[in-house]
């Protein structure tokens, strides 16, 4: 056989081709390069997407303030002046300084607290999603894996949670607590929220466990725990990454519901919802106490929201 890596054909030579160039085509055509997965073809069309790339960009700047608030001011959220800044209206020509947003009732930097809320909100919708999606998975993985009698318990369990009013269930659970922090509302917020999370992920691996991969790896002796975490929950977790993106701002708003309530954060520790509240008494004459935390709020729901729709149009083929 002749070598082509040496000595070029009449149609090599014609289209300008040269023996090192044959050599490559030769092996392009014998090794085809690994084919895309779905997380990388999805990955590729999330690169791609406006909407992906300005809540991406807006999650990112919210993460930032979240853990490092004293990089975007040095004013004392917490200290207030009556005497010079009692409801001092908003200075907009000075970008990033305490009176930016104005001041409240009680001559508290408006910006600053509305930057030093952002660590709790993040912290609330982080923890409580980690949460449901870590605990709801399992049981939804458990309950559409093995079926029959662990299906029906399971799901009856699910049945019991799902049919508890949400935020009236967690208003009941956080007035069982006198001193309500971070750990606490994460907690009742998360033994609440995980009902939807185990639906999602039951319906998955019930659709995923009839693969034609998986009965190929039972027949070839892999065990239960080699099937559950090496080829059904890779195949069946992107319908849970998207309602669990998507129901991050959703913790977020329950939390803010809460501390508006009084039944979330206490009075010393910062928070949206709580700033919304002080701010209702206030909402004629200056509207800006109420607009800035509730804008922060909103901002940051929105770009959870377009995160969680740019995931789901990217993983789901139909959408695209």
């Amino acid at each position: 056989m002749p070598d082509i890596t040496k000595t070029p054909g009449p149609a090599e030579a014609a289209a300008g081709i040269v023996p090192s160039d044959a050599q490559a085509v030769a092996e392009a055509v014998e090794a085809p390069g690994k084919p895309r997965s779905l997380w990388g073809d999805a990955w590729r069309d999330l690169r791609r997407r406006p909407l992906f790339l300005i809540s991406a960009a807006l999650i990112l700047l919210l993460l930032v303030v979240a853990a490092f608030p004293g990089a975007f001011t040095d004013a004392n959220p917490r200290y207030g002046d009556l005497t010079n800044h009692f409801l001092e209206k908003p200075n907009l020509g000075h970008l990033f300084q305490a009176d930016w947003f104005g001041y409240d009732r009680q001559g508290r930097s408006v910006y600053a607290r509305a930057v030093y809320g952002t660590r709790n909100s993040i912290m609330v919708g982080l923890g409580v999603t980690i949460l449901v999606t870590l605990f709801g998975g399992m049981v939804g993985m458990l309950a559409g894996y093995f079926g029959g009698i662990w299906d029906s318990l399971l799901s009856r369990i699910v049945d019991v949670f799902f049919g508890v009013p949400f935020l009236l269930g967690a208003m009941v659970v956080l007035n069982a607590f006198t001193e309500r922090d971070a750990l606490v509302i994460i907690g009742a917020l998360a033994f609440l929220g995980w009902t939807q999370i185990a639906r999602v992920m039951r319906g998955a691996v019930i659709t995923t466990k009839h693969a034609d991969y998986v009965v190929a790896a039972r027949a070839l002796g892999a065990d239960t725990k080699r099937i559950l975490f090496r080829h059904i929950l890779p195949n069946a977790i992107a319908p849970v990454i998207v309602i669990a993106t998507i129901a991050l701002g959703s913790y977020i708003v329950a939390e803010s519901t809460l501390s508006y309530l009084g039944l979330g954060f206490g009075d010393d520790a910062l928070s949206w919802g709580g700033d919304i509240s002080d701010a209702l008494s206030d909402i004629r004459n200056n509207p800006h106490t109420l607009i800035f935390p509730a804008g922060m709020l909103s901002l940051t729901v929105l770009a959870f929201i377009m995160l969680g729709d740019a995931v789901r149009e990217a993983l789901d083929p139909k959408l695209r």
